[in-house]
């Protein structure tokens, strides 16, 4: 049994007849039949059943078939990661964003990927931040962004800044009036939050309990629909100030800092050790580490940086 015999008892199989099979694959029908009967021989079962329509798989065949599917990937997967080792990063990199921050840095980041990274194919998935976790643990994800992530195996994580969560209301809520606001004040209002495992909902209950404080809140894991809640409604929120950049600059929202204490996450530039595209990936998660900074430096993200600068990859 070699790789060219399943290549082809693949592609029979697809195709569902021979010559069929032997167009895509461009040999000879003939040949073809010899090489599956061959292979039939090898393994001394019937892998294929030929009626008028053309084939079927036996029970076998079908054992077979899956097989072959998972060992010609990984064929290609290895050819791929050699490959894009001796080459400029390029190929396709999954990046994760939370909610939170996807509005505020996504737009930045194609621009730079196709500036930085012209080859790169860039694949960006929202989600809530507990989801994300789950995702780049599960090797689903190539880079993330995180806040407070967890440690755990098979992956490589820069902490880039620490960013503190504010009180959000409307702007014609009393409550914007105020410079600050203390914690335990906070939900004498009505908070709506994203549910557990979001890093958020998670932050805000363990101060909670850190502080003696009973809190009553309403679920919402949709950002969206939690700011319509805030803008159109009694409701607050506790997030970052990057969330809602744009309520912010239409008026709609009003942000104010929350103190004793201060609720705060730390964000972290993660990459999956799992990843098949390590050289692409690694690039990525440069391009976004330097973004980030570049928009704290600029003001934009209203946060404090954590460490230093990471070299930006040279312009292909």
């Amino acid at each position: 049994m070699d790789l060219r015999q399943l290549k082809y008892f693949v592609q029979i199989a697809d195709s569902g007849n021979f010559s069929r099979a032997a167009e895509v694959l461009r040999i000879a029908q003939p040949s073809l039949s010899q090489q599956i009967k061959s292979l039939e021989e090898e393994l001394g079962v019937q892998l294929l059943v030929r009626h008028a329509r053309g084939v079927t798989l036996t029970e076998q065949g079908q054992q077979l078939y899956d097989h072959a599917c998972r060992i010609l990937q990984e064929v290609d997967d290895a050819k791929d990661s050699i490959r894009l080792q001796t080459s400029d990063p390029s190929g396709r990199v999954t990046v994760g964003l939370p909610t939170s921050a996807c509005r505020g840095i996504s737009v930045e980041l194609m621009r730079s990927m196709e500036r930085l990274l012209p080859n790169v194919n860039l694949h960006i998935v929202e989600a809530m931040s507990g989801y994300l976790d789950e995702l780049i643990q599960a090797g689903r994800l190539d880079v993330a962004l995180l806040y407070d992530h967890k440690a755990f195996e098979h992956v490589a994580w820069t902490e880039m800044i620490t960013e503190e969560l504010m009180l959000f209301m409307r702007s014609d809520n009393p409550l914007a009036k105020r410079k600050s606001i203390p914690f335990q004040n906070v939900f004498k209002s009505s908070v709506v939050l994203p549910g557990r495992p979001n890093v958020a909902r998670v932050v805000v209950e363990q101060l909670a309990a850190r502080t003696d404080i009973t809190i009553d809140v309403k679920d919402c894991d949709s950002l969206p629909a939690i700011a319509k809640m805030v803008c159109h409604s009694k409701f607050v929120t506790i997030l970052p100030h990057f969330a809602f950049l744009d309520e912010i600059a239409r008026g709609e929202m009003t942000a104010v800092p929350i103190v004793d204490p201060t609720p705060s996450w730390t964000l972290s530039v993660v990459v999956s050790q799992r990843t098949m595209n390590m050289r692409g990936s690694e690039a990525v998660a440069r391009v976004m580490a330097d973004l980030i900074a570049d928009m704290v430096e600029q003001g934009t993200w209203r946060a404090k940086l954590r460490g230093g600068r990471i070299n930006k990859p040279s312009p292909a």
